[in-house]
């Protein structure tokens, strides 16, 4: 059976049946951090780290995790991202509880359904075999998917509603970044293929070649009825292209991406106008130009959508990081591990840090052009 294809929604819905080293399902479950009330456990935290270790390190083995050294490597890499991402899920998954917010049966219902329907599982027999070779059920999918919607309009009411974007902002950043509204020159071509004949290497040389010339000559002939009938329609009855099956039509396609050669044959055609017949190796080919796009600057207005989109995506980490620091400063956090509470500081100095030097790799990249 194929697996299923889930998208992977935090870690609610990993079910990892590996243990960690030195874990025993005997041992008293152990509380390591109360983040307003709410436990994240020893098992949470191991099941986290296992199921970030197999991200980072798909082909890990359980021999791997059962190596003291290679294993605390491998958790010291893993936890610090690991607890951050814990423990500022669950901040906004309370502040999302704390707006009511919540899933309905009905949009609950239409995800499985999307579910089934890209899966294929056109039963419930099919559908239950493939979360039970996930490690799935549906109250865990449901928390899952309810988890990401909280994160998310949560995420939406309070962070992103709230980025304005100044007119003035919107100016220089076009100012800065004219070249990204640019829209290069484009070309919507039909072709005519005529294949030469195929000759063997006992024939030689020769033969190839009056083949070649064959093809040309009828190419020329095929020109001379395209001038006067639609290009389409005759291509569409003897072009030995694939491009046949819609009358030889290619395109829209970027001048700058075409061989430099069909660049030249294309550069004085106008519009409605026939190449002459093109050596294409195994044959010859005529090339209609159809429709040309000229290269063309959009101006501030026409790309205010699009400049409100950029400036918004590159706020957007940052305003998140903003908001999470402010949730975390009025969280009542309770660390019963110093060990873990260290990897949580770890990871949010890494965090900010990534953060700043995209931001300044971006602005390095503006600064240069």
């Amino acid at each position: 059976m194929n697996r299923m294809n889930v998208r992977t929604l935090g870690s609610a819905c990993v079910v990892v049946g590996l243990a960690v080293a030195g874990v025993r399902a005997d041992v008293v479950e152990q509380v390591l951090v109360k983040i307003n009330g709410e436990i994240l456990t020893k098992t949470d935290v191991e099941q986290l780290q296992v199921t970030a270790l197999r991200a980072n390190n798909p082909n890990v083995t359980e021999a791997d995790l059962q190596n003291d050294v290679a294993l605390r490597k491998m958790l010291d890499e893993v936890t610090p991202r690991v607890i951050v991402n814990a423990i500022d899920e669950m901040l906004l998954v309370q502040r999302g509880r704390e707006l009511g917010l919540k899933m309905s049966d009905e949009q609950f219902n239409g995800i499985l359904a999307n579910i089934r329907k890209e899966n294929k599982l056109d039963t419930e027999e099919k559908f239950q075999a493939a979360l039970k070779q996930e490690g799935l059920s549906i109250p865990g999918l449901r928390k899952a998917f309810e988890k990401q919607m909280l994160i998310n309009r949560v995420q939406q009411q309070d962070v992103f509603s709230r980025i304005s974007i100044s007119e003035e902002e919107s100016r220089a950043y076009f100012d800065a970044h004219k070249e990204e509204f640019l829209t290069n020159e484009s070309v919507t071509l039909r072709e005519l293929f005529v294949r030469a004949a195929t000759t063997s290497p006992a024939e030689g040389p020769s033969a190839a070649q009056a083949a070649m010339e064959a093809a040309r000559e009828k190419a020329v002939q095929l020109r001379q009825r395209v001038l006067k009938e639609d290009f389409g329609t005759v291509a569409g009855e003897v072009s030995d292209a694939a491009s046949k099956a819609n009358g030889g039509l290619i395109g829209p396609l970027g001048v700058d991406e075409l061989n430099p050669d069909i660049q030249k044959v294309l550069a004085p055609l106008k519009v409605g106008q026939v190449s002459e017949p093109l050596d294409a190796g195994n044959g010859y080919r005529l090339l209609k130009l159809d429709v040309r796009v000229p290269r063309k600057q959009a101006t501030f207005e026409e790309a205010r959508d699009q400049i409100a989109d950029k400036v918004f995506s590159q706020r957007r980490a940052g305003e998140v990081l903003k908001y999470l620091e402010r949730l975390r400063a009025q969280a009542i956090i309770e660390w019963k591990s110093p060990t873990l509470k260290a990897a949580f500081d770890t990871g949010v100095v890494a965090a900010a840090k990534a953060l700043a030097e995209e931001t300044a790799r971006l602005q390095a990249q503006d600064a240069a052009k």
